[in-house]
């Protein structure tokens, strides 16, 4: 009796299907013709069209004079790649090949309202290290939960040049497109929700190409858009009071900040003050250009308090804290930034409102290239007594200027006495 065929594998029948439909997107130094930078990506349509992520175009879509775009098959075909759209704020964007009449993938209509079950098995595909086209299982673990901007949670190993490529289900439509993943972790991998890059090809289909300029302007017009809806979200859930000493200072209420604890106490030799600092980050950075992220939001409270200083000698301490070093936090970029610009002043007290004291620093600096948009500083120092104090900073990058004076307003007047 012959022996029964062998059964094909999920993986090896999902990636026998998809490997006509996949990409390989490079990014290439126009002058020397050379590489510069490999993604991955997908076609979704039968004319050529496919998605991949914003970075993976990025230089492209930043310096069009200097670099171009380049797409290789898996039956060695190369050719041009057109940038059509972007989503910067969603890390995607769509782009046209000259391949036509192709299979292509479609979009999991679960994944579209969000109705994947947790721990349903999916494969990932790309070209990692441009080792050649790639599949890799792994598990469906929702949406991350401490996140502003929606990404879902692999547990597959997704490597660099693979971004942009997708991630689909046993019957090979795509759940969410490769992004990213956790370098301090261990197959903890993210994928920008499917829905994004639906939404992105339905509103792009029959636009021309976008010239330099208005790829620029576009970036900028997302940005905005982008940081009003974040603003909004941290106004409307408002700060919650953290005790720090004699005084209570703002933390944000929103689930997306991640807060972590430090201490000098044991420090060698022994402090002669105590520094107690509390930092708060966001998890709201957007990718723009290789040497640009923005989106951040940072705080932080050090409650400082002497244990044998005098007062003369804590308020050289105090000082020695409230330095602009924290500035750096955000480094600056001549390309990118104009020089920070800072103002100082004191703020009086009022035992009605129970507000101490205060110096107040401010700085803002422009983005040479996105119109109204800043990052911005803020730092209050309590002025009320002579052996403890409390600075405060906020840090905002990529905010417009009247969101910054909300938000820096709201945060300099919730530092109060407790009651």
């Amino acid at each position: 009796m012959p022996p029964a065929p062998e059964v094909a594998s999920v993986a090896e029948r999902v990636y026998a299907a998809a490997k006509p439909r996949l990409l390989q997107i490079r990014t290439l130094v126009a002058a020397a013709d050379r590489q510069s930078s490999i993604g991955s990506g997908f076609l979704v349509s039968a004319d050529g069209l496919a998605v991949t992520n914003y970075h993976v175009v990025s230089q492209y879509a930043l310096e069009p004079a200097t670099y171009r775009l380049e797409y290789g098959a898996a039956d060695q075909s190369h050719g041009e790649v057109k940038l059509l759209a972007i989503d910067v704020a969603n890390d995607l964007a769509l782009v046209r090949v000259d391949r036509h009449d192709q299979p292509s993938f479609g979009f999991d209509d679960r994944a579209l309202h969000d109705e994947v079950p947790k721990g349903e098995r999916l494969y990932s595909m790309g070209n990692p290290l441009d080792l050649g086209f790639t599949i890799v299982e792994g598990t469906y673990n929702g949406l991350v939960d401490r996140s502003y901007n929606e990404r879902i949670h692999f547990s597959g190993a997704i490597n660099p040049g693979m971004s942009g490529g997708p991630t689909v289900t046993a019957d090979g439509h795509v759940v969410g497109i490769n992004v990213s993943k956790q370098l301090g972790g261990e197959l903890v991998s993210f994928l920008v929700p499917a829905r994004f890059a639906a939404k992105l090809l339905a509103s792009a289909q029959g636009d021309g190409l976008p010239t330099s300029h208005e790829l620029r302007a576009e970036i900028g017009r997302q940005l905005t858009v982008w940081q009003d809806g974040l603003y909004k979200s941290l106004s409307d859930s408002g700060f919650r009071d953290a005790a720090f000493g004699p005084y209570k200072a703002p933390e944000s209420a929103t689930p997306w900040f991640t807060c972590w604890a430090q201490t000098n106490a044991g420090q060698v030799p022994k402090p002669r003050a105590s520094n107690n600092t509390t930092s708060c980050s966001s998890d709201t950075q957007v990718f723009v250009a290789a040497d640009l992220t923005t989106g951040g939001v940072r705080l932080s409270h050090s409650y400082l308090s002497s244990i044998d200083l005098n007062q003369f000698q804590f308020a050289t301490f105090v000082s020695q804290q409230n330095q602009l070093p924290w500035l750096a936090g955000f480094a600056w970029n001549r390309k990118w930034h104009t020089q920070q610009r800072c103002h100082e002043d004191f703020l009086a007290g009022s035992a009605a409102d129970e507000r101490p004291s205060l110096r107040a620093v401010w700085c803002a600096r422009a983005y040479r290239e996105f119109e109204g948009l800043y990052d911005v500083w803020v730092m209050t120092i309590t002025q009320d007594r002579g052996t403890e104090a409390l600075v405060s900073r906020l840090s905002l990058q990529g905010v417009s200027y009247p969101n910054a004076i909300a938000l820096g307003k709201r945060f300099i007047e919730a530092v109060q006495w407790k009651k």
